[in-house]
């Protein structure tokens, strides 16, 4: 292909071809393309997320609508097998009562005239004591059709699939395969063009997970470039030690194949960051940050952030201990907090990552207490009005230029109360913990991108 030397292509962030790849959640979500248009320019296209263009496809419209019912049945499956399990242990804790009941009713119909007064009290008090069980077998009525209604939508999710599979089958699927091989060679080879970006627009919420608190944290790591898959779970913002670590993903989202790290120190508010293999947090009821390195399970060094608020002297607006904020973007690792002499304002500092030593801080003028949470992008911070629903990102802090404007970027705060929301450049989504929900968001970035010569 042939290139114009020393070129920039503005290109915004926008359109997916409707034969291009769709990743897993263990790739991202990302999308990448290429193109040459009749001057002979490389023309390199990232989108996240996915836009409206193929939409239009019945087979997608149906695929999505088959992905939420069976996100739908998956939740429904959960509650009633959370159910089923306590209303189980209800009565096999009363499983010895209805035995005595059973046995005194066998006395009694053998020997009327030894059922006395006494007797007859106690009997009557245990059946009183049985009563509670009613609604319980209820419930497992109630469940019993619920189940019949689950059953006949899997049903009808199956006839569906053998209607697309169909329809599907007319396309020559080692033809398939081939295509998408060669466009994923374009496409990796143009990602090595792709830089920063600004912030334009982010997608609605891919929900990953519910499992947890409401307040805590989730993560993989944001080290650029890394073949590391996996994933970190914090539940909770006040004293934690224990780490869940999961292989992939896949896993995270299945709750399975994990270890458990317990932590030297407790931590506070849900600011963690993995980065290149370590933990980095804030140490409870301190400014110290400690980088804590999972495959040692030890503390390689811990430091202080001279002047920072802890301990809910300078949290967003949720609370919870989140004075400190630690993230990583493609620029490195960041640490976001504020100090008396700022007035509360927010503060930015870059960090290097062996010695958390601060390299340069800049003071971004936005009270923290009036942010609902804030994330990094390409030396960006950008900053949300709120972490109930209704929230936007409002404001952005340009560390490159030390200067600051006001946006208006909306996004859908679905579980309505978000403790966390980091950005990870590795893949290029918003990690975010809502209510108890494990949530990411794509993000769409209009990017400057540099061509040079063959």
């Amino acid at each position: 292909m042939h290139l114009f030397s020393a070129m920039f292509l503005l290109v915004m962030l926008a359109v997916m071809p409707c034969e291009g790849l769709y990743p897993s959640p263990e790739e991202g979500w990302q999308i990448y393309s290429s193109a040459q248009d009749a001057d002979g320019k490389c023309i390199c296209t990232v989108v996240a997320p996915a836009q409206n263009m193929c939409n239009r496809d019945p087979r997608s419209r149906q695929l999505r609508q088959l992905m939420e019912k069976v996100q739908n049945i998956s939740q429904s499956m959960e509650v009633l097998d959370l159910r089923t399990y306590r209303d189980l242990q209800y009565v096999r804790n009363t499983e010895n009562l209805m035995k005595a009941v059973d046995g005194k009713l066998r006395v009694a119909s053998e020997n009327p005239r030894s059922l006395n007064p006494k007797g007859f009290q106690e009997l009557k008090d245990k059946v009183t004591q049985l009563l509670p069980l009613l609604p319980v077998l209820e419930q497992y009525k109630a469940d019993a059709k619920m189940i019949l209604r689950l059953r006949e939508e899997v049903r009808n999710l199956s006839l569906v699939l053998m209607a697309i599979q169909e329809e599907m089958g007319a396309y020559d699927y080692e033809e398939l395969r081939q295509r998408v091989l060669l466009l994923e060679t374009r496409l990796h080879s143009c990602m090595q063009k792709l830089g920063c970006g600004k912030l334009t627009g982010v997608s609605n919420p891919i929900t990953v997970r519910a499992s947890g608190s409401r307040f805590g944290s989730w993560m993989t790591d944001t080290m650029i470039p890394s073949s590391d898959n996996r994933v970190w779970s914090m539940d909770g913002y006040f004293k934690g030690r224990r780490v869940l670590e999961y292989r992939t993903m896949n896993d995270f989202m299945k709750g399975q194949n994990f270890v458990q790290h317990l932590l030297p120190h407790p931590w506070a508010g849900t600011g963690h960051v993995v980065y290149n293999g370590s933990l980095y947090y804030n140490k409870y009821q301190s400014n110290i940050i400690i980088k804590y390195h999972f495959r040692s399970r030890s503390v390689l060094v811990q430091r202080s952030l001279s002047g920072a608020g802890y301990n809910n002297t300078f949290p967003y607006s949720w609370g919870g201990s989140s004075d400190i904020d630690l993230m990583a973007d493609e620029n490195g690792l960041w640490a976001v907090y504020t100090t008396i002499p700022n007035a509360g304002n927010i503060v930015i500092s870059r960090l290097e990552p062996q010695s958390l030593e601060v390299l340069q801080t800049w003071d971004t003028g936005f009270p923290k207490r009036s942010a609902g949470e804030s994330f990094m992008i390409c030396g960006t911070l950008y900053v949300t009005n709120s972490h109930l629903a209704g929230a936007k990102i409002y404001f952005a802090y340009y560390t490159n230029t030390s200067s600051y404007e006001y946006t208006d970027i909306p996004f859908h705060n679905q579980y309505s109360h978000i403790s966390m929301m980091d950005y990870n450049p590795r893949e290029r989504v918003l990690y975010t913990w809502n209510n108890g929900h494990q949530v990411l968001y794509n993000v769409t970035l209009f990017q400057v991108i540099k061509t040079s010569g063959d």
